[in-house]
């Protein structure tokens, strides 16, 4: 699986990590269809970090295809909804 973190980069993840990643992508998810900002900074957070705990760094020439994209770190709410309604990159 891979994975982008907006504005830093991409990691390949083994299959390991997903089942604990895509339970946060949709705990993600819910908070941001809630509006729950304290839910969406948790979410947020503990996916990056899942991914860059577990994951490896895909070297900056490489380009693959992401099976997620997530926002960068700091995120606020109203980006992810910006760029949900521009582009729907994020999440699964």
């Amino acid at each position: 699986m891979i994975v982008r973190i907006l504005g830093e980069g991409q990691y390949r993840l083994d299959d390991s990590a997903q089942g604990k990643l895509g339970s946060l992508d949709t705990k993600l998810g819910a908070a941001v269809e809630r509006d729950d900002t304290e839910a969406f900074g948790e979410a947020l957070n503990g996916a990056l970090r899942v991914v860059r705990e577990t994951g490896t760094l895909v070297p900056a020439d490489t380009l693959e295809p992401s099976d997620l994209i997530l926002p960068h770190e700091g995120a606020s709410l109203d980006e992810v909804r910006k760029l949900l309604a521009e582009d729907g990159i994020i999440l699964n």
